[in-house]
C-alpha cells in the first residue's frame, strides 16, 4: 500500500492550535463547552484540542465520547456524558475525516434531542464527498479525492501523527 501523507505531525500540531483558537473565538462569551469526540480518532483528535484549548483560554472543556456503529450509523448513539451534563452549553463535535458525512449527521441527531447554546462541528480532514447536507465549521484541510481514495490518520502513543492518502 502506497502512503501518500497529507498532514505530518508539525502541520496537525499547527492544525490543532488554529482549530482551538477559532473554537475559542467562537465560544468566547461561554464559560464552559463540551468537545463531542467520535470514538476512535475523533475521541483522540477532540482531546487533543482540549488540551490546547485550555492552554489559551479561561473555557472549562468537558471531554464527551460519542459511540457510534460506523457500519450502522442508525443505530442508538451513546455518550459517555449525560444529556443534562451537555444541556444549555455551547458543543463541538469532533471527528478526524469527513467522509460521506454520514456519522457526523447521524451524531447531530442526537444531539438535537437536547437543547444547545451553540452546535459547531470541527474535523482533520474534510474530504469533500458528502451524502448528506452536514458541514466541518472548523477544518484542518480540505481535499477533494477521488472515491477510490482512502484518507487515514494515524494518532499513535508516541505524538507521532500524520494523516495519509491511500
Amino acid at each position: 500500500m502506497n502512503k501518500n501523507i497529507i498532514l505530518s505531525n508539525q502541520q496537525i500540531e499547527h492544525t490543532i492550535k488554529r482549530i482551538a483558537y477559532q473554537i475559542y473565538e467562537t465560544f468566547v462569551e461561554e464559560e464552559e463547552i463540551v468537545l463531542a469526540g467520535i470514538t476512535n480518532n475523533g475521541f483522540t483528535f477532540a482531546k487533543k484540542i482540549a488540551r490546547e484549548l485550555e492552554a489559551i483560554s479561561p473555557l472549562k472543556v468537558s471531554l464527551c465520547e460519542v459511540k457510534i456503529n460506523k457500519q450502522k450509523p442508525e443505530s442508538p448513539v451513546s455518550t459517555s456524558l449525560t444529556k443534562e451534563l451537555y444541556t444549555n452549553k455551547g458543543l463541538v463535535l469532533v471527528d478526524d475525516v469527513l467522509n460521506s458525512g454520514t456519522t457526523l449527521i447521524y451524531a447531530v441527531r442526537h444531539f438535537l434531542d437536547a437543547p444547545l447554546k451553540k452546535f459547531k462541528t470541527a474535523v482533520l480532514v474534510d474530504r469533500n464527498h458528502k451524502k448528506y447536507p452536514i458541514k466541518a465549521d472548523f477544518k484542518g484541510i480540505s481535499l477533494s479525492t477521488s472515491l477510490l481514495e482512502h484518507v487515514q490518520v494515524v494518532f499513535d502513543e508516541n505524538g507521532n501523527n500524520y494523516a495519509y492518502l491511500s
